[in-house]
């Protein structure tokens, strides 16, 4: 007979040492109560009202933060409503100087109603000036704000650089298609879209361009028409200062509603979905515990 062959099983075990011996768990510890203090604990919660956690400050918060956006969109709007309604102011007392001109064409006016309409239309002209300067320069604060925020939203840096943007605004020719393409270009980022999508501005968009560039070219064919100096040309001045003064105040005005608007848009919650709350009343509430009222100078 043939031998037969041997089944043999192999087992592997791992050698001494190769895994830690666990530790046994310590047994509970018996409830023992409360904890108690010798002396009142210093540690708990800030003496804060409760706010949203995208409003409370922080040490480490990067420069063009959302909420410093909301900080210089809050100026420029309060300086751009203040700005177009200076402008208002300014074309009313052009028309009103307009009237004048018109009247005079009967007879003599009146010393003093000239006088108190030259001195409205040089304080008018000088407060929409100075103020439409203010508000300029604040709504730049935030466009730099705005489009570095955006940026970091979106995850891709804008197109052009702030000294770029500085220069398309303030340069002219430049200043009628620049403008438009950055705040295009900012909505774009604002609302997350893909870098390598064209932008597609809204209709507020494209009306506060085609209002700004025609804008800015009627308040230069208004510098150039003052160069003239017949009678009726310095008349038609005064229509004209009128129709650029209502333009700037439409500018100013669109302009706020569209610093409004991208700024909610780079809010992490929308604006919309924002509600104040309050106690309006507690009911089947037990009365609380008053302490009782202490003498003045008794001792504790």
């Amino acid at each position: 007979m043939g031998l037969q062959p041997m089944r043999v099983d192999w087992v592997a075990s791992p050698p001494p040492g190769a895994y830690p011996r666990r530790r046994l768990a310590p047994p509970p510890r018996p409830y023992g109560g409360p904890p108690s203090y010798p002396v009142p604990p210093r540690w708990g919660f800030p003496l804060l009202a409760w706010r949203w956690p995208t409003s409370v400050a922080t040490d480490a918060r990067p420069a063009d933060s959302v909420d410093r956006v909301q900080g210089a969109a809050r100026t420029a709007s309060h300086l751009l409503w203040l700005a177009g309604l200076a402008s208002l102011w300014a074309a009313g007392s052009e028309v009103w100087r307009y009237v004048l001109l018109l009247l005079s064409r009967h007879g003599a006016l009146e010393a003093g109603t000239v006088s108190v309409s030259d001195a409205m239309v040089r304080a008018s002209s000088t407060v929409a000036l100075v103020v439409a300067a203010a508000g300029l320069v604040f709504t730049l604060l935030w466009l730099r704000r705005a489009r570095h925020a955006a940026a970091t939203a979106a995850g891709y840096a804008p197109s052009r650089s702030d000294g770029e943007v500085l220069a398309g605004v303030l340069v002219p020719g430049l200043n009628l298609v620049v403008p438009g393409s950055v705040v295009a270009e900012l909505e774009h980022a604002a609302l997350r879209l893909p870098a390598d999508a064209r932008p597609r501005p809204s209709r507020l968009v494209r009306w506060w361009w085609g209002l700004w560039a025609g804008a800015v070219l009627f308040s230069a064919g208004t510098v150039l028409w003052s160069f003239r100096s017949s009678v009726q040309a310095l008349a038609d001045g005064v229509l004209l200062h009128a129709v650029a003064d209502l333009l700037a105040a439409a500018v100013a005005v669109l302009t706020a509603l569209l610093v409004r608007r991208i700024t909610g848009l780079l809010l992490p919650v929308p604006a919309g979905a924002l509600r104040r709350m309050r106690v309006v009343g507690v009911k089947d509430a037990p009365e609380p515990l008053l302490r009782p009222v202490r003498a003045s100078g008794s001792p504790r």
